[in-house]
């Protein structure tokens, strides 16, 4: 079939301004927004004005303090860019999440640089996922610039709770009735289109003992033995997941990490209390209350495990669930996203990115549990390991980013008539 736009000069576009792309990404790294604290506004802000310089309206959509604070964040200001052509075709979503975990140590480039080097940019957020701020806004640019569609609508969403859930990001967006696109987008990568992902259930485990001085240990209960154990029985569970597969390409089986623990008051001191956090991948096969369910039993038969035979069977436990991020599942409406990016992709990569799941979980399972068919695609390498994404020197290949933002565009020009 012929393109009914002109796809070169879209790629001539975006060539041209590719300069003024890569200084938008560079703009966007130099404002931090580790998360936690969480304090995201004044990024949200510095986006709008630079967006708004094009003479695209922004709005800003704050979320009310006691609900971020209530997230363990300090402020979040969501923005919705909307560009209405006409009646009669749809309304496609473009979102990318500009929280990120705090940089951590090893760098060696500033993280909030955006210092380039061998044709690549360094720092946080480069990769995932401020590099697809930037691929959004110039594909939609160079669409009104070259191809003038006269149908249907596009909206970008930047949103700043990714790292938390989503809740308070895309998730308040559509509960707050502000958008209800017909397909969405999120920010990935350039090699593959993401049709589904795994789920995410994270718990809070506080294991409490009973403090004692350690020279005499027996009067009291080592909570952080009895963390051990429980540990343990949850290591061992963790290898059982590896008989589970997954019938989707790229997901392969469930895994669970410890990612957190903390405790204790001293070292003459017998722990009396210590919390660890959990992170449980789900495949999409999986049921998250039989999840849920099973992992809580572990932990209570290694409770009945310890106190066994003891004197004083007094360990006990509370948990805490932290996060439930449901799988994302395919819907059939996606079909149109996924065949545009792989015809796109396949002309301006010369190969085509396949159709596959993901291990990670992302905020576009809240667009497609409303019933919006949605896949994920962007600007990146062909694996997070490549990207260092949370590790130290994230980067972004300049070359990617390019070729992501003519790929993006020619699929908008796609989808709106």
């Amino acid at each position: 079939m012929t393109d009914r736009f002109d796809a070169a000069a879209l790629d001539r576009w975006i060539d041209q301004h590719f300069d003024e792309e890569v200084a938008f990404l560079r703009e966007l790294v130099r404002v931090p927004t580790d998360t936690p604290p969480g304090n995201n506004a004044p990024h949200a802000e510095r986006t709008a004005e630079l967006i708004a310089a094009w003479g695209l309206e922004v709005e800003k959509h704050p979320v009310p303090a006691e609900q971020v604070r209530a997230q363990g964040m300090e402020s979040i200001t969501n923005l919705i860019v909307r560009r209405h052509y006409g009646a009669g075709g749809p309304t496609v979503a473009l979102n990318a999440h500009g929280d990120v975990v705090p940089p951590g140590e090893g760098w060696t480039h500033d993280p909030y640089g955006g210092e380039v080097e061998a044709g690549r940019m360094y720092g946080r957020a480069t990769a995932v996922s401020k590099g697809d701020f930037a691929s959004f806004v110039f594909a939609l640019r160079a669409l009104e610039a070259v191809a003038r569609p006269t149908r249907g609508a596009i909206e970008l969403h930047f949103t700043y709770d990714e790292e938390f859930g989503g809740e308070l990001g895309p998730g308040w967006l559509l509960a707050q009735g502000l958008t209800k696109p017909d397909l969405m987008i999120a920010a990935g990568f350039s090699y593959e289109v993401v049709t589904a992902h795994n789920g995410c259930l994270q718990l809070e485990v506080t294991v409490h003992g009973n403090m004692a001085h350690a020279a005499v240990p027996a009067t009291g209960i080592d909570a952080l033995q009895g963390a051990v154990a429980i540990m343990n029985a949850l290591y061992a569970q963790n290898r059982r997941y590896q008989d589970i597969s997954s019938r989707v390409p790229g997901i392969s089986h469930p895994y669970l990490n410890i990612g957190r623990i903390e405790g204790g008051t001293n070292t003459n001191v017998v722990p009396g209390k210590v919390v660890f956090k959990l992170d449980r991948r789900m495949i999409p096969e999986e049921n998250p209350a039989d999840v849920e369910a099973l992992i809580r039993q572990v932990i209570a038969d290694a409770v009945d495990g310890f106190n066994a035979g003891r004197a004083d069977a007094g360990l006990h436990v509370d948990i805490k669930r932290l996060l439930l991020a449901r799988a994302m599942t395919p819907l059939a409406g996606n079909a149109p996203l996924v065949e545009a990016l792989q015809k796109h992709g396949q002309a301006v990569f010369g190969e085509t990115p396949p159709a596959v799941g993901t291990p990670l979980y992302t905020d576009v399972r809240l667009y497609v549990e409303r019933g919006i068919p949605g896949v994920i695609y962007g600007a990146g390498p062909r694996t997070v390991l490549e990207s260092h994404a949370k590790r130290a020197d994230e980067r972004l290949d300049l070359q990617d980013l390019r070729r992501a933002t003519q790929v993006l565009a020619r699929t908008l020009a796609e989808l709106l008539p």
